[in-house]
């Protein structure tokens, strides 16, 4: 194998980021690349089911940077306490630049690329200090991409009324937004975070770095993505999603997962005595932790609803139930005995999502669950809690018609009631039409992914880019 074909991965250590970035590498390994993939200690063990696969793939380790705001020990944004903002996570892996700098420059045949996520942009001035290319990958859509794109290139100001709505008017559609559900990264710029130079530093080097790489395929987001290469001034942006497991696709039992309060084998048995679509699966996604009155809220509008369903839950330490964070309800589950599961940990979403019981997804609407509620075909309930959630239920309920809009973070508490009846509802004969037009996401999305597909073919165009880049350097 050429070793002007190796490239470098840097995945954000956050599941939402680090996973679908380590699944892109499969793809790119078994079309010939060489790969070497930079984590620290502590999410070493993510890696497991992608080095069993791939003996082509190399693993690079460092310490993870000792950082004053960061607790020791925490290496994976899931962990970090919610009263620290995931800029400082952003800064402190900036402390990886010297070392990494040491590392290509004593490296034999080193990387004539480096993929790395998009709260990573400092990487595009190591690149360009070494004179290779730097591509952004995107874990979210291309919609949300372009929100964040413009904030960072029209630098708005923040109004004194945080409902007051703001309005993307250079983007398809025209998105409009009150303040308190733009970007949470830029809100914290305009807001004084301490490392906010740093921040606005790296977010716009992903505008001027080489390439793009996003999570999502032509069909769902094409005008977005038309909107994406006008903004960059370029035609390197590559659609290359969904990029999924392949159990997900498949239905195999997954491989990967950390610890949970529920066996798969106890798990599979349960949803195998529900009735064919009938179960609402709820997941907050991995770092999104409910208030009180929230979890009470969603725990009376699944009793309410008498539905069949499984919640995933993210229980907060003994330190922040203190602090207005909780765990299920006193008497909860003895309640719904029987007719609900209650998951503490991780869940196989993807698997669970594509069971034949399981009829709707109440979700916060992060872009992998919706990409993994796309694939498995199963109606939508959107609840966006933060970050580029409410951009990913505009373009879910408002754009593509595949989801119902239940409630959102500011009145989760106030809904419970509309909850239990849109729960009721979303399994019923009444959501025929949703569950039509979630068979139509699931084609295209198949589709996509399948050889010579959309994103089959980008991922082809790209590997072929790439190759053309380690030539370029064999002739230097």
């Amino acid at each position: 194998m050429s070793a002007g074909a190796h490239v470098l991965l840097f995945p954000f250590p956050a599941l939402g980021h680090l996973i679908p970035l380590l699944d892109l590498a499969h793809h790119l390994a078994i079309r010939g690349l060489t790969i070497t993939i930079l984590v620290t200690p502590k999410n070493l063990h993510i890696l497991n089911p992608l080095l069993s696969k791939n003996s082509t793939i190399n693993i690079l380790v460092f310490p993870f940077p000792n950082y004053p705001s960061i607790p020791f020990g925490i290496e994976n944004l899931k962990d970090l306490p919610p009263n620290i903002r995931p800029t400082s996570m952003i800064h402190a892996l900036g402390e990886l630049y010297q070392p990494l700098l040491t590392w290509f420059r004593s490296h034999p045949s080193p990387p004539v690329a480096i993929i790395s996520d998009m709260f990573l942009g400092w990487t595009h001035r190591l690149a360009c200090q070494l004179g290779v290319r730097r591509f952004v990958f995107s874990p979210s859509g291309a919609m949300a991409l372009a929100t964040m794109y413009s904030l960072w290139q029209e630098m708005p100001n923040a109004p004194k009324d945080q409902n007051e709505v703001f309005s993307f008017s250079k983007i398809p559609s025209c998105p409009k937004y009150p303040w308190w559900q733009i970007s949470t990264i830029y809100r914290s710029y305009v807001e004084g975070d301490p490392v906010s130079e740093f921040t606005k530093e790296g977010m716009q080097a992903n505008i001027a770095s080489w390439g793009l790489i996003v999570n999502s395929f032509t069909l769902l987001e094409g005008i977005y993505f038309e909107h994406l290469r006008k903004q960059l001034g370029h035609d390197r942006v590559w659609a290359v999603g969904p990029i999924l497991p392949k159990e997900t696709i498949d239905m195999t039992p997954p491989e990967r997962g950390g610890s949970s309060t529920v066996s798969m084998h106890d798990l599979k048995t349960w949803l195998d005595t529900c009735e064919d679509h009938k179960v609402v699966y709820v997941c907050y996604g991995t770092q999104v932790l409910l208030t009180k009155d929230q979890m009470e809220a969603v725990a009376s509008g699944l009793e309410k609803s008498g539905v069949h369903f499984i919640w995933c839950v993210k229980q907060p330490s003994k330190e922040l139930v203190g602090e207005g964070y909780s765990m299920i309800p006193s008497g909860f589950e003895d309640r719904v005995a029987g007719r609900g599961l209650i998951i503490r940990g991780w869940v196989p979403q993807g698997w669970i999502l594509s069971h034949r019981a399981v009829g709707a997804f109440l979700t916060h609407c992060g872009w992998n669950s919706i990409l993994e509620g796309i694939v498995a075909g199963v109606p939508m309930l959107a609840c966006p809690m933060g970050a580029d959630q409410f951009v990913g239920a505009t373009l879910l309920v408002e754009e593509l018609k595949g989801a119902k809009r239940v409630c959102d973070a500011a009145n989760v508490v106030s809904h419970s009631a509309k909850l239990a009846r849109t729960l009721m509802e979303s399994v019923s004969d009444e959501s025929r039409v949703e569950k039509e037009r979630a068979e139509e996401l699931r084609m295209a999305a198949v589709d996509a992914i399948k050889e010579d597909g959309s994103s089959d073919n980008n991922l082809n165009a790209f590997v072929k880019h790439v190759l053309g880049l380690g030539s370029e350097t064999d002739e230097g």
